[in-house]
């Protein structure tokens, strides 16, 4: 009489087939996230060496490659190698998986900090600190005595709610819920509550006077 074997099962032999891992599946599914982390590399490549205020000159004496491959690196045109990616690494004092591993997602909540200037609440909308930035402005129905201003920057408004007046030039509009406008800060403005009732709006402001593509939102004409 045959006796049963003591031998453990062999996984690569013992298998079922049909839910036997398939190794041409798995590295499929993988595929768009390394497709994805490669996109990554060049353009961290750049930033890495700009904080370190290094041109490409300067990391080419120091990496010993050339200026050519390590601007077609950043730029994308040149698949990175270890061979490439390892003296990079150190000419840039950083750990290999800061140029290669895929970036910490970051909490994407703004901590709103409320603050007030003029009698009006402020609401940062923005994590960053470059612009434009964004707010949400709280105007209380009391301001709307007009004090023209003008200075550097460009600004779009949206209207959440109230009514928002707007004195712009020549111009003395009054922006009801959903309507936006934008304008030119070093021409003489002031916005504020027509006095029959608190207003709520969005605001997007730079400083540099960056234009936002934007245009105001008119109602219809009544047919």
């Amino acid at each position: 009489m045959d006796q049963e074997s003591d031998a453990a099962p062999d996984p690569a032999t013992d298998l079922d087939p049909a839910t036997a891992p398939d190794p041409a599946a798995a590295a499929a599914a993988s595929a768009p996230a390394i497709a994805a982390t490669l996109r990554q590399i060049g353009p961290r490549l750049r930033r890495l060496r700009e904080r370190k205020d290094l041109s490409l000159a300067d990391l080419s004496q120091a990496t010993g490659i050339s200026k050519s491959t390590l601007s077609r690196l950043e730029s994308e045109q040149r698949k990175p190698s270890l061979e490439l990616l390892l003296p990079i690494a150190a000419a840039l004092a950083v750990p290999l998986d800061e140029i290669v591993s895929a970036p910490r997602v970051q909490d994407p909540r703004v901590h709103q900090h409320p603050g007030r200037a003029d009698g009006r609440t402020f609401v940062p909308l923005s994590r960053h600190r470059t612009e434009p930035r964004a707010f949400k402005i709280l105007i209380p129905a009391a301001h709307h005595t007009p004090t023209l201003a003008t200075h550097t920057g460009h600004e779009w408004l949206y209207v959440l709610s109230g009514r928002l007046r707007l004195l712009l030039g020549e111009h003395d509009v009054v922006l009801a819920p959903g309507e936006a406008a934008e304008f030119d800060c070093q021409n003489p403005h002031w916005f504020g509550s027509t006095g029959t009732g608190d207003v709520e709006v969005l605001s997007l402001f730079g400083k540099q006077g960056e234009r936002l593509h934007l245009r105001a939102r008119t109602r219809p004409k009544d047919s």
